[in-house]
């Protein structure tokens, strides 16, 4: 734990909230116990603003959703902004995203305007102290835990950062290449799909998954996305009975009605919906940045092409955590490889 001068922890006070909370990479393992994974719906974008900071990537991290958010800190500290588009400033200068910068003791973080996704993370260098619950911090609605914080609220800061920013050039120290997400689209998305266990059932209507883009609904949410099409839906031609069972994250369910059903990090871990098709790891981050009102189309991938772009985009990650390490090594910053 980071303490000031006088012997108080250092801490980060929320002074604009927005809708914001404390997240990680979720819980592994707890389907068994009926607790669905929940975590940051933009795993990449989460993953990437911890290494950055030097931080284990399943570290806890704030979550932004839609809304602006600005906090000040106690001490100085090492940060860095992930995920869509937003304006950060300090104490009203600009600063990147996808790269680590400092913010002196009494100085506003802010982040405003965020567009084209719906998400955006900060991380702290050292992180942040906060709660579990079953081996993570990630916020569960239906148990209640893990709330959105408040203005007024402190997360006490876990370290603190070297003097590292010039007090008059404030020339960059960082230039890391993150490997940012994909462009963020201007109208359409396009999310990666493999055929899920109850492809069969639909006979030809499953191409129509691929056919007209569909648009999310706002009643969409972490447990899942509502999508409606103008076009028609596919259609289970079996007739027999679906039992419920377990369903993975990322399941395109079609329900009787006139939407699909995709469901994401915060799901429940059985359903009874014949399920067409299963969004791939990397389509899963692009997922909880989609708006609602925005529209996506699907796009077929079999199981090889999706393990690799998976794998692709783990070892770009690895690779900027060895870079990250260079750096801070040279800069003597500690690196925190605890979660």
């Amino acid at each position: 734990m980071a303490r000031g001068w006088s012997g108080m922890a250092d801490t980060l006070t929320v002074r604009t909230p927005g809708h914001t909370t404390v997240q990680d990479l979720g819980r592994t393992g707890r389907s068994r116990h009926g607790l669905p994974a929940n975590g940051a719906l933009d795993q990449h974008s989460a993953r990437v603003a911890n290494i950055l900071c030097g931080n284990d990537e399943r570290a806890p991290l704030l979550e932004l959703t839609a809304l602006d958010f600005a906090c000040v800190p106690s001490a100085d500290i090492l940060v860095a902004v992930t995920g869509a588009p937003a304006d950060v400033t300090v104490s009203a200068a600009p600063r990147p995203q996808w790269e680590p910068f400092v913010v002196r003791a009494g100085e506003p973080l802010r982040v405003a305007g965020i567009r084209q996704g719906l998400r955006v993370y900060l991380a702290v260098l050292g992180s942040v102290e906060t709660e579990y619950l079953q081996g993570s911090c990630a916020p569960d609605t239906v148990l209640g835990f893990g709330p959105a914080l408040r203005a007024g609220d402190e997360l006490t800061l876990r370290a603190s950062c070297p003097p590292l920013d010039h007090p008059y050039s404030r020339i960059p120290l960082f230039r890391l290449a993150a490997p940012a997400a994909a462009a963020f689209p201007a109208t359409t998305w396009t999310i990666d799909v493999t055929d899920g266990p109850d492809r069969a059932e639909f006979g030809d209507t499953a191409s129509r998954l691929f056919g007209a883009p569909f648009t999310v609904s706002p009643r969409s949410n972490h447990i899942g996305l509502r999508l409606g099409s103008e076009g028609r839906l596919p259609r289970r031609t079996d007739t027999g009975e679906v039992l419920s069972r377990g369903v993975p994250i990322g399941a395109v369910e079609v329900p009787a009605g006139d939407e699909l059903l995709v469901l994401h990090r915060g799901r429940g871990v059985t359903a009874g919906y014949p399920v067409l098709a299963v969004v791939t790891a990397t389509g899963l981050s692009a997922l909880g940045q989609v708006r609602p009102g925005q529209a996506l189309r699907f796009r077929h991938r079999t199981l090889d092409e999706a393990v690799t772009a998976y794998r692709a985009q783990r070892a770009a990650v690895d690779a900027l955590r060895a870079r990250v390490r260079t750096a801070f090594d040279t800069l003597r910053i500690p690196v925190h490889a605890g979660g």
